[in-house]
């Protein structure tokens, strides 16, 4: 399975210029909790959360004017429409984030995988077990600084640190 198969596409997106309360409205309005910031030509720069809003803006006292660039995570690693389910996986335990953008050959983004998104395409894809899922979001959810293994595609360690199948 390929991330153009399961990606959310054309999110919704802001600029760095934007306002940190315009991208609230959106995240209100298009029921999201996460948006890619791109450039002028569509190229993703950046990102911001729900989390970064409340934690960046609002609990460190910032206006509802500040512009995203203040607030965003300035690089965002992305995957391509092409890349294999399993490597899209991988990164989000890799950086620990629960979304990431898929961008084009180009750089512009052309959809986002969440979590969710996964779960779903596990319910239609015998091939993704109830097991690689919780996998994915214990690795995903675990705080900083705890060792993690990566995603296999068939293997994982256990709470013992033994490998099990899927």
């Amino acid at each position: 399975m390929r991330a153009k198969d399961i990606m959310t596409k054309d999110p919704e997106c802001c600029r760095r210029d934007d306002t940190a309360q315009h991208a609230a409205q959106v995240m209100r309005d298009r029921d999201c909790g996460c948006l890619p910031i791109v450039d002028d030509g569509g190229r993703v720069v950046g990102i911001v959360t729900d989390r970064d809003l409340a934690v960046r803006g609002i609990a460190s006292g910032r206006d509802p004017n500040t512009k995203l660039m203040d607030l965003m995570t300035p690089v965002a690693s992305c995957c391509g429409v092409d890349d294999d389910l399993r490597d899209v996986e991988q990164k989000m335990v890799e950086l620990q984030v629960r979304r990431i953008p898929i961008v084009d050959s180009g750089g512009r983004c052309v959809g986002i995988i969440s979590q969710a998104d996964i779960a779903i395409a596990a319910g239609r894809d015998t091939a993704i077990t109830d097991r690689e899922i919780a996998l994915v979001v214990e690795q995903i959810s675990q705080p900083s600084g705890r060792g993690r293994s990566p995603i296999d595609t068939g293997t994982g360690l256990n709470e013992t640190g033994t490998t099990q199948q899927f």
